[in-house]
């Protein structure tokens, strides 16, 4: 029990340290207002996009590189709808990890499985949690036959984990990659 709350205390201070060294950019009302427009639609030209907020072409421009470049915009990406590519299933997953030390080659737990979670594309995002678990994983699969599989094979298979906890999603009531960026300046 100590080596896995030794496990959590590393995660925890990771994540925070991490935090810490990350700086909060400085945002005025025109960045923001061009990162609601480009949340909402990330195909628009730049001219539509300095239209939507009032400026002239060249300097909009200027913004989003700014933007890009200080990695506040992160990336482009099509979102997808998961139905309609035939992964009608999403389930959140609640992941405990082994105790420090006890996978094969002596790497610690959260290094196996962090390797690993990259080589499964079922998983569209996993989170270091506080609490009971260690991990949140976010999985789309086909069917129940299709999570059955990830998790016996992929999952349960792997030597860092101890306890997993399931849950699907019945409906999806709210569901945005837009993050709220109106505040501030």
């Amino acid at each position: 029990m100590h080596g896995l709350l030794n496990l959590r205390k590393k995660i925890a201070d990771k994540y925070f340290a991490e935090q810490q060294n990350v700086s909060k950019v400085e945002l005025d009302k025109i960045d923001r207002k061009i990162l609601e427009v480009l949340q909402t639609n990330g195909r628009l030209t730049n001219l539509e996009v300095a239209e939507r907020v009032n400026l002239s072409p060249s300097p909009c421009l200027r913004r989003i590189r700014r933007l890009e470049e200080i990695g506040v915009i992160r990336q482009y990406a099509a979102l997808l709808e998961p139905n309609k590519i035939g992964l009608g299933l999403l389930a959140y997953i609640n992941v405990r990890l082994e105790k420090q030390g006890g996978t094969p080659k002596g790497k610690a737990p959260l290094d196996l499985f962090r390797a690993a979670i990259h080589t499964w594309p079922e998983v569209a995002a996993c989170h270091a949690m506080t609490g009971e678990m260690d991990l949140l994983l976010k999985v789309y699969v086909e069917d129940m036959e299709h999570f059955a599989r990830f998790m016996q094979e992929q999952l349960l298979a792997h030597p860092s984990v101890i306890d997993v906890r399931s849950s699907f999603a019945l409906e999806s009531i709210k569901d945005t990659t837009a993050l709220p960026v109106a505040g501030g300046a």
